[in-house]
């Protein structure tokens, strides 16, 4: 049980996962360390709805990567046209863009979902 201090307010023992959120958008690295050391035993409503929506945008990207290479490799080796590789860059904008909007969530402290996706992370991982 938390007491107040002399001003009636609640001591800052915590962020309200807002560490954790901002930390996870780091990569796969970083959300581990923001699940496992900073959320598991402390789980926060906001560190819960952005660790959800960060695993499921690097899911996504990372089979968005690995997908585009294969295409790109059969597209150039077929036609010999390299001028695919553009096409690729529009892509990884589009996913750096929905990035920056989800870490400007996390260090606003709001729960607001990423472009595509965030709403769909909520309901795939209700455990975390």
């Amino acid at each position: 049980m938390e007491t107040n201090n002399s001003f009636g307010q609640k001591p800052l023992t915590t962020d309200d996962g807002k560490t954790a959120s901002i930390l996870s958008y780091f990569g796969i690295f970083f959300w581990l360390i923001a699940y496992f050391a900073m959320h598991k035993d402390k789980k926060t409503e906001l560190g819960s709805y952005q660790l959800r929506q960060t695993l499921l945008f690097a899911i996504v990207s990372t089979l968005l990567y690995i997908v585009i290479g294969i295409v790109l490799g059969i597209l150039i080796a077929t036609t010999g046209v390299v001028a695919f590789v553009y096409l690729t860059y529009i892509v990884y904008i589009a996913l750096f863009v929905v990035w920056i909007i989800g870490l400007l969530g996390a260090i606003n402290g709001e729960k607001k979902p990423i472009p595509f996706i965030g709403e769909k992370a909520q309901t795939l991982f209700p455990n975390i």
